[in-house]
């Protein structure tokens, strides 16, 4: 009896889920210009959820305790811009990783900069 509760929990967890994002999610309905431009919005999306459930006995009653829940993060990331048979993406901020990467080519140079300072400091 048990699984089937647990099973149904996490069907009705999961249909949510489904209800909440599907592909018109991720990549957007179209949109044509006047000038014939087709602009489609692509989104990240990020989801999870949890569920668990399990069962007492107190006495001669036999019970069951559960929950599910789900949790989506949607994120615009740009736009498929379609123009005379060319395809580009135009994004709306920073491609993913851009910071660290970013951070990572700094390092060297920062590193640098700290000991010519600290070594400015010893000669005085």
């Amino acid at each position: 009896m048990e699984n089937s509760v647990i099973s149904d929990l996490m069907s009705v967890t999961m249909g949510k889920i489904k209800e909440m994002v599907d592909v018109n999610t991720v990549i957007g309905e179209p949109i044509t210009t006047p000038d014939g431009i087709l602009i489609i919005p692509v989104s990240k999306v990020t989801f999870g959820f949890a569920s668990g459930g399990g069962d007492g006995t107190l006495k001669e009653h036999r019970g069951f305790g559960g929950g599910g829940g789900a949790g989506v993060k949607i994120d615009p990331i740009g736009f498929l811009v379609v123009k005379d048979g060319n395809a580009r993406m135009l994004n709306i901020g920073p491609p993913p990783g851009t910071t660290i990467d970013r951070l990572v080519e700094l390092v060297p140079d920062v590193l640098d900069r700290v000991e010519e300072f600290i070594d400015k400091r010893k000669n005085r």
